[in-house]
C-alpha cells in the first residue's frame, strides 16, 4: 500500500468554521453565519493569550536604548514579556521584573546607570519602563515576548498556529458557536474543548533534559 508522502495538511478559516458548525449539528448557510463564526474565532484567540504561554508565539526582539530615556513603547503585538536582558559590549545582564507598585515607589526614576529592573505596562500600546535610566546609547535591550496570534480576517486565510493545535481550535470554535446556536450540546462541546486545549498545552511545554548533580559532600575525600 502506497502512502501519500505528504505532511502539509492545513485548514483555511472556512474549513475550520465548517467543521465547527458540523460538530454543533449545524451548517453554514449564510454569510452572517461565517461572519459571526470568524468573530468568535478571533475572540477565542484572545482567550488563548489570557490562558498563558503558547510556545509558537514566543519571539525575540531587540530595543535600542537612549541615554536618559527610561520608557519605550513596544509593538501592540506584544502580549507579555518573558525574559529581558541588557546587552553591553557583547555581555548580557539579567533585568528583573517588578510590579506597578514597586515601580511607583522608586524614589528617583531619573537616576542614570545600568538598568537592572523593569516594569511592563500592558496597555494597548505596551510600554517597558526601565530602572535605572540608561546611562548610554550603546546598550541594547534583548527580550523574549509572547506575540499576539494573527487575526482570522478572510475565509481563505490559513491560521497562525502549528498543526497540533488544529483539534483544539476546531473544538474551541464549536464551543463558542454552541453558546449561541446549540445550547443543548454545550456541556459536551465545552468538555471536548477543555480536553483538547489541555492536551495541546501539555504538548506545547518546553522540554529540558534531567540534570543530576552529585552532592558536594559525596565528592569530598
Amino acid at each position: 500500500m502506497t502512502t501519500s508522502g505528504s505532511r502539509d495538511f492545513n485548514l483555511d478559516v472556512a474549513e475550520v468554521i465548517e467543521e465547527a458548525y458540523e460538530r454543533c449539528g449545524l451548517q453554514v448557510r449564510t454569510g452572517y453565519d461565517a461572519k459571526t463564526a470568524r468573530r468568535s474565532l478571533n475572540l477565542m484567540f484572545a482567550e488563548w493569550a489570557n490562558r498563558g504561554l503558547n510556545l509558537w508565539t514566543v519571539k525575540q526582539a531587540t530595543q535600542a536604548l537612549t541615554q536618559g530615556t527610561s520608557s519605550y513603547t513596544l509593538s501592540n503585538s506584544v502580549v507579555d514579556l518573558l525574559e529581558v536582558t541588557l546587552r553591553r559590549n557583547s555581555t548580557d545582564f539579567e533585568i528583573t521584573r517588578i510590579s506597578r507598585g514597586e515601580y511607583l515607589t522608586v524614589p528617583n526614576k531619573t537616576t542614570q546607570g545600568r538598568p537592572s529592573q523593569y516594569y511592563f505596562d500592558r496597555q494597548i500600546a505596551p510600554i517597558i519602563n526601565l530602572w535605572a535610566t540608561p546611562e548610554n546609547s550603546t546598550d541594547q535591550l534583548i527580550y523574549y515576548y509572547v506575540q499576539r496570534i494573527e487575526d482570522a480576517d478572510d475565509l481563505v486565510n490559513t491560521t497562525d498556529m502549528p498543526f497540533r493545535f488544529y483539534p483544539c481550535m476546531v473544538a474551541g470554535l464549536a464551543y463558542y458557536i454552541g453558546m449561541k446556536r446549540s445550547p443543548e450540546r454545550l456541556q459536551l462541546l465545552k468538555s471536548v474543548y477543555e480536553e483538547e486545549f489541555q492536551r495541546a498545552a501539555d504538548e506545547d511545554e518546553g522540554r529540558t533534559p534531567l540534570k543530576l548533580q552529585p552532592s558536594l559532600d559525596y565528592l569530598r575525600v
